[in-house]
C-alpha cells in the first residue's frame, strides 16, 4: 500500500452501517460496501477471547465444543448483549480499514424505527466504544427508501415496508420525515422457528437453525407455486434420537409460515388504516416498496398486493437498499440534516 493512498485513507474513513439482526453491512465513503457478514460472534467460553466474527462464526453456529459459543448479539432489531455487539461492531470497522486501528471514523447506523430511547444509547455508545468519532442513527425505513431510490424529501407519500432479521419496519415518509411508522418483531428470524415448530409438532423431528434457513429459501413462500416443490431435510428424531431424513413440500412450509407472514399483513393494514387520506392517494399512484431480506421469500409481494389491493414494487437488492440509503446520507451530508435523524444532541436532553 503506497503514501498516497494511505493518505487518502486518511480522510475518507467515514462509515454507514446496518446493524442487522441478521448480517451487517459496512458502506465506506467513496468504496461503497466493503463488507457483508452474518451478525454472529464465536466465544472462548472460559477467557470470553472473541475467536471469530461474521462468516466465520455462522459456520460454528450450532455445531461448537462445549468451550466455544456462537452468540448472535442482536436480537429483533436490537443489541441484546452489549460486550458482544461492540466486538463485533470493533472487528467489522477494522476489516472495513484494512486493519488500521488509529482510524476514528464518523459513523451512522441504520437502526428500527420504534427504538426506544435506551436502545439509541446502546447501539450509540457500542459504536463509540469499538472507535466511532461521531455517531449518527437513522431510521431503517428512511434509510431503504433512500437506497430504493424514492424522492423522499418531496411533499408526497411513500410507504416502505422493510423485512429484515429480527424486525420488520413500515413506515410512511414524507417530507424526509417518518408520518406514521409500525415495527412487528417478526421477521426472517421468526420464520424460521416457525418453520422449526411445525417440523417438530408434525414429524416429531429437530432440526437447526441452518436447515430451517435452507428450508425457507429453497422451498418456502407466501402465496402457492405453481408445481409443487419439495426438498429432504435432515435433524434428529425426537424419539428414537437417532439423525433421519424426511421430504417435506412446498405447502406444509407455507401452513409452517402462514403466522408470521399473517402478522405482517396486519401491521401493513394497520399501517394504512393510520395514514393520513392525502398520503394514502399518494401510496395508491406509488404503491407499497419492499425491501429487506426477508422480503426475498418467494410470492410475498404476490401475497401482499392480493392482500391490500395496491402495488407492491420490489427493489434489485433488498439486502443491501438500508446501507446504501445510510451510504447516500453519507456521501450528501446535507441529506443528514434533512432526514430526521438521531443524531448525537438529542438522545442527552
Amino acid at each position: 500500500m503506497g503514501f498516497g493512498s494511505d493518505i487518502f485513507g486518511w480522510f475518507s474513513n467515514d462509515l454507514a452501517i446496518d446493524l442487522g439482526t441478521a448480517s451487517t453491512l459496512v458502506y465506506v465513503h467513496g468504496k461503497g460496501i466493503v463488507l457483508n457478514e452474518p451478525s454472529v460472534v464465536a466465544v472462548e467460553k472460559k477467557t470470553e477471547r472473541v475467536l471469530a466474527v461474521g462468516t466465520e462464526a455462522k459456520r460454528m453456529l450450532g455445531r461448537t465444543p462445549g468451550n466455544i459459543i456462537a452468540v448472535r448479539p442482536m436480537k429483533e432489531g436490537v443489541i441484546a448483549d452489549f460486550e458482544m455487539a461492540e466486538q463485533m461492531l470493533k472487528r467489522f470497522i477494522q476489516k472495513a480499514h484494512n486493519r488500521s486501528a488509529f482510524v476514528r471514523p464518523r459513523i451512522i447506523i441504520g437502526v428500527p424505527s420504534r427504538i426506544t430511547q435506551v436502545e439509541q444509547r446502546a447501539v450509540r455508545d457500542s459504536a463509540e466504544l469499538a472507535g466511532a468519532r461521531e455517531v449518527y442513527l437513522i431510521e431503517e425505513p428512511v434509510a431503504a427508501a433512500i437506497g430504493a431510490g424514492l424522492p423522499i424529501t418531496e411533499p408526497s407519500g411513500n410507504m416502505v415496508v422493510d423485512i429484515g432479521g429480527g424486525t420488520t419496519d413500515i413506515a410512511v415518509i414524507s417530507l424526509g420525515g417518518i408520518v406514521y411508522s409500525e415495527s412487528v418483531k417478526v421477521a426472517g428470524d421468526r420464520m424460521d422457528d416457525a418453520i422449526m415448530n411445525y417440523i417438530k409438532k408434525k414429524y416429531n423431528l429437530l432440526i437447526g437453525e441452518h436447515m430451517a434457513e435452507r428450508i425457507k429459501f429453497e422451498i418456502g413462500s407466501a402465496y402457492p407455486f405453481e408445481e409443487r416443490k419439495t426438498m429432504m431435510i435432515k435433524g434428529r428424531d425426537l424419539i428414537s434420537g437417532i439423525p433421519r431424513t424426511l421430504v417435506v413440500d412446498d405447502s406444509e412450509i407455507r401452513e409452517a409460515l402462514q403466522e408470521p407472514i399473517g402478522t405482517i399483513v396486519n401491521a401493513i393494514k394497520v399501517a394504512l388504516e393510520n395514514t393520513p387520506p392525502e398520503l394514502a392517494g399518494d401510496i395508491i399512484d406509488r404503491g407499497v416498496v419492499l425491501t429487506g431480506g426477508g422480503s426475498l421469500l418467494k410470492g410475498m409481494d404476490t401475497r401482499f398486493r392480493e392482500e391490500t389491493n395496491l402495488p407492491i414494487i420490489t427493489v434489485d437488492d433488498p439486502l443491501t437498499s438500508v446501507v446504501l440509503g445510510v451510504g447516500k446520507i453519507l456521501d450528501e451530508l446535507d441529506l443528514l440534516a434533512k432526514v430526521s435523524v438521531m443524531s448525537q444532541a438529542n438522545t442527552y436532553r
